[in-house]
């Protein structure tokens, strides 16, 4: 069974106000649609995100959104939450599901909605309809392929777990030889190629390594 990992780019001005909130705002770096229900004969969607961020602008933010007339928001911990949304489709959103219609494919969860604004999802099912995906999207919709291969959950990508931010951060420490053993680089040296503080490139570092600790133990 093949699978296929795209990565969507979508103008600002279809995208859901949400994805565009997530784009603007530090106070969060993704968030990932984790299952869904779509009622096409009431044009009603029923949607559960775990959120990577600060809940109170996430709020803020939500409940401006006139097609969202319900929500709620259930914190984990400081930095993350789950969000449960219900909220009116989107004719925006219309058309780009029309290019899944008739075509044998299955997209699995988690749909990941980055801090630069994009669309990140795999899909599994037939070779060929997976080909023909990519060329029915949307003419506003640019779709860059990820990864392709043979479908196996228990092996996912262990850099997808990390936001974009903390993959650059370990990016820049593997460049400056910070993993090198002995160590070659030095975390100032890590957030003088990223911009930041030395306390801010820390951090970064510091969760990018227990999400991947984490993506290795339960891929086992």
């Amino acid at each position: 069974m093949n699978y296929l990992t795209l990565t969507l780019h979508q103008p600002r001005e279809t995208r859901h106000p949400m994805q565009n909130f997530i784009a603007d705002s530090d106070a969060v770096a993704r968030e990932e649609l984790l299952s869904w229900n779509i009622l096409h004969e009431e044009s009603v969607e029923y949607l559960l995100f775990f959120v990577d961020g600060e809940i109170v602008p996430y709020r803020e933010a939500i409940s401006e959104i006139e097609s969202v007339p319900e929500y709620t928001l259930v914190p984990i911990d400081d930095s993350s939450f789950y969000a449960y949304v219900v909220q009116e489709t989107r004719d925006e959103d219309v058309r780009f599901r029309t290019a899944f219609a008739r075509r044998r494919l299955l997209v699995v969860p988690p749909i990941e909605y980055t801090g630069e604004g994009h669309m990140r999802f795999t899909v599994i099912g037939d070779p060929e309809d997976m080909r023909s995906l990519v060329n029915a999207m949307p003419d506003s919709i640019t779709a860059e392929i990820e990864e392709v291969g043979e479908y196996d959950h228990r092996h996912g990508t262990v850099a997808g777990a990390l936001t974009d931010r903390q993959f650059e951060a370990v990016t820049a420490a593997k460049e400056v030889g910070y993993y090198e053993v002995p160590r070659e680089g030095s975390l100032s040296e890590v957030a003088e190629k990223l911009g930041c503080a030395e306390s801010t490139a820390s951090n970064l570092l510091r969760k990018a390594e227990s999400r991947v600790m984490s993506e290795l133990v339960a891929g086992r």
